[in-house]
């Protein structure tokens, strides 16, 4: 496993456990959020705060704070693949990852083995990146922009079981999750706006008043940044400020990217019926790249062992019936990197 995996090993306890379960769900946009927060779980500020912060240094949280949502932004995102022959497979993780624009990167059991999110701020973007990953690399990517998507939110269960993984939606994604992202016109973002964005690409502070300092930061009154921060939640462009987990730490160490062939005249139909699964953090429709790929619906399957990603296979299997040519399941052995959306 790659190094975002090293947390694998990390020591959690109950209170650090109820603590990642909570703030999957939101900051509360008060002066003092970890206080509400605190007050349900029966510790005090300090605590809440303090187990937050060693969270994420041992790593059991890859970040905390604003999940942006790129194209709401103006921006673009794609999902790309290469096929890169074993010999060079380090050297091509090294110069793709080199790239600011790649988001993340994992490799996987497939002969295209290195998958990878491209994010930029304008779309037209997109295929001079991929173009300079062709260049660098002299492999072609596999280019599989979303045009639709079903469902996303990757809320992992807290608990000792597998078997949470079959309960409904709401109890394992903690709700319906995010409406999906249909094409729509970018909302626009002022020059404060981007301010926020740039001080809060990497996180929120970790603080007891984490919007006074960040305020503090951005030359903002802490009542405007609150403020700027709901309107960009009412409008999309920040899909949570929430705790984003480390899903090897908490035991799901197993995922399973699975593609199916799907006919065109029932995708639209069934595919938000796949994203519905409890099994399912991820629905996405994408183009076929025919003849090397028919592949139209993405769903992603997260689980404690490969048993269980395949038992949710199935699960999607069945949704989808004979609707369904042909699929597979890209399971994840590396992650190369993982960080969000940068903007200059």
């Amino acid at each position: 496993m790659g190094a975002v995996d090293a947390a694998a090993g990390a020591e959690l306890d109950a209170i650090d456990l109820a603590i990642v379960d909570r703030l999957q769900d939101g900051l509360p946009l008060v002066s003092r959020p970890f206080s509400a927060v605190a007050a349900a779980l029966g510790l005090t500020e300090a605590q809440t705060v303090e187990r937050l912060g060693r969270l994420l240094e041992v790593g059991a949280l890859s970040r905390f704070g604003p999940m942006y949502n790129a194209e709401r932004m103006g921006g673009a995102f794609t999902l790309a693949a290469l096929s890169v022959p074993p010999e060079r497979f380090d050297e091509v993780a090294a110069r793709v990852n080199a790239l600011p624009e790649v988001a993340h990167n994992y490799r996987r059991e497939h002969h295209y083995n290195m998958w990878f999110v491209v994010a930029t701020e304008r779309a037209e973007q997109v295929p001079h990146v991929l173009a300079e990953i062709e260049r660098l690399t002299g492999i072609a990517p596999l280019d599989l922009p979303k045009l639709d998507e079903y469902f996303l939110r990757l809320r992992l269960p807290i608990g000792d079981t597998a078997a949470e993984l079959s309960r409904t939606t709401d109890a394992l994604m903690g709700g319906a999750g995010e409406a999906p992202n249909r094409p729509s016109r970018a909302s626009e973002l002022d020059a404060t706006d981007r301010r926020l964005v740039l001080a809060t690409q990497a996180g929120l502070p970790i603080a007891p008043d984490p919007f006074a300092q960040l305020a503090s930061r951005v030359e903002l009154s802490e009542q405007e940044v609150v403020d700027r921060f709901a309107r960009m939640l009412r409008t999309g462009v920040v899909r949570r400020i929430a705790a984003v987990p480390n899903h090897y730490t908490l035991g799901f160490r197993a995922n399973g990217m699975s593609v199916w062939a799907v006919d065109d005249d029932a995708i639209a139909a069934l595919g938000p019926a796949v994203g519905a699964l409890p099994c399912v953090s991820h629905c996405y429709r994408r183009p076929r790249r025919l003849p090397d790929w028919p592949y139209n619906l993405f769903a992603m399957v997260h689980g404690r062992s490969r048993d269980d990603v395949m038992g949710g296979v199935w699960r999607v299997a069945a949704v989808l019936g004979g609707a369904c040519r042909k699929h597979e399941v890209l399971f994840s052995t590396q992650v190369l990197k993982k960080t969000g959306m940068r903007i200059g």
